[in-house]
């Protein structure tokens, strides 16, 4: 009962600021610079430098973000996608000088290659040595009996 009595009348005595807590205002400094331990034109330099970094930062990743977007747009071109108004938009904001990384240049012309080998009659060739001959043979001679069948159903002169 004497703990609950007594942090009542504390409470109210610190709410009148008639009590011994000292106010942490005083103890801070005023000055962010004085706070950083540095002279005000330091400090002012200081700020100027981390501004101008987050802008390089910020000018970088737009850029890597168009540079993305272009590379976004020649592949639905190439695959005819509909066209995606973002990337457009990102390409827009980030200038018309944008260029596709040279890395992602080259896994697209990998993959362009390997799509080209693949169409090519010399790739239609070796995927036929992979594929299993008896296995088609059964294919065809199944189609054609069905074939066979089928017509005869439907033609009265068979």
């Amino acid at each position: 009962m004497s703990f609950f009595l007594k942090s009542m009348v504390s409470n109210q005595v610190k709410n009148l600021g008639l009590g011994g807590e000292e106010k942490s205002e005083d103890a801070a400094p005023a000055d962010p610079a004085a706070a950083a331990g540095m002279t005000r034109e330091e400090y002012e330099e200081y700020q100027k430098q981390l501004v101008e970094e987050k802008m390089q930062r910020d000018a970088d990743f737009l850029h890597k973000k168009a540079e993305r977007a272009t590379l976004r747009t020649c592949l639905r071109e190439k695959y005819r996608l509909p066209k995606s108004e973002q990337d457009e938009n990102m390409i827009q904001m980030a200038g018309d000088d944008v260029d596709v990384p040279e890395e992602l240049l080259k896994m697209v012309d990998e993959d362009a290659t390997e799509e080209e080998e693949k169409d090519s009659i010399f790739g239609q060739i070796q995927n036929l040595q992979n594929m299993d001959m008896d296995q088609i043979k059964e294919k065809a001679q199944a189609t054609l009996t069905d074939m066979k069948t089928k017509a005869e159903e439907k033609c009265s002169i068979m």
